[in-house]
């Protein structure tokens, strides 16, 4: 699989990676796609940005992954690494799960682009005292057809738009800001129970 994302984007393997587990949950290695001079690179970064909360009697809890940063908030919270190009980095994806059903009885709903068997999803990344270089995967509204499935989905970025998301100035990451075609998606429901990770504020597998 790592020589089909080297061959697809055109890039070299970094300094930091090694080959991980296909599937990614929050708080693991996965893989990402960053420019360093210009070039791609792929490295392996801990899926999710770190934050720190207070338990209820003001101590410090363990932190703990933020996978997914909304498009809706990249101008606020995420701003400062939206706006620095090089703080942008594309996601590796062959299909993302969802979590479907009862709570409690959920089950794992995987979807993936129909006419792409290894797609880009948006992301950012920086480096973090906890868990060092670590990424998020940047999400916006889903299609009308899938709500049922999630109200959100992942940044998809097609080929022709990839340098876009890893240069262009902040102002110009908007357009990637509507929900991807559902026509443009394969749905594959599973009665697979929903893999939830301890210690994760929101479990969302990946599989390369």
């Amino acid at each position: 699989m790592t020589d089909k994302v080297l061959n697809l984007f055109g890039a070299r393997l970094g300094s930091r990676f090694n080959e991980g587990p296909l599937q990614v949950h929050p708080k693991e290695p996965g893989s990402v796609i960053r420019l360093i001079e210009g070039e791609p690179v792929l490295e392996q970064m801990t899926w999710g940005f770190p934050v720190s909360l207070k338990g209820k009697s003001g101590q410090m809890l363990k932190p703990k992954p933020v996978n997914n940063a909304r498009f809706d908030k990249l101008s606020s919270f995420w701003k400062r690494w939206a706006v620095a190009p090089d703080q942008r980095c594309l996601i590796p994806t062959a299909r993302y799960a969802e979590a479907v059903g009862v709570k409690g009885k959920m089950t794992e709903t995987w979807l993936s682009v129909t006419d792409q068997p290894i797609f880009a999803w948006a992301g950012l990344w920086r480096d973090s005292p906890e868990w060092g270089t670590c990424y998020t995967g940047v999400m916006t509204d889903n299609a009308p057809e899938l709500i049922d499935i999630h109200d959100r989905s992942p940044v998809i970025i097609d080929l022709e738009h990839w340098n876009t998301w890893l240069t262009a100035p902040f102002d110009d990451l908007f357009q990637f800001d509507r929900p991807y075609p559902a026509d443009r998606m394969t749905i594959d429901h599973t009665e697979k129970p929903w893999f939830r990770k301890a210690g994760t504020m929101e479990s969302s597998p990946t599989l390369l």
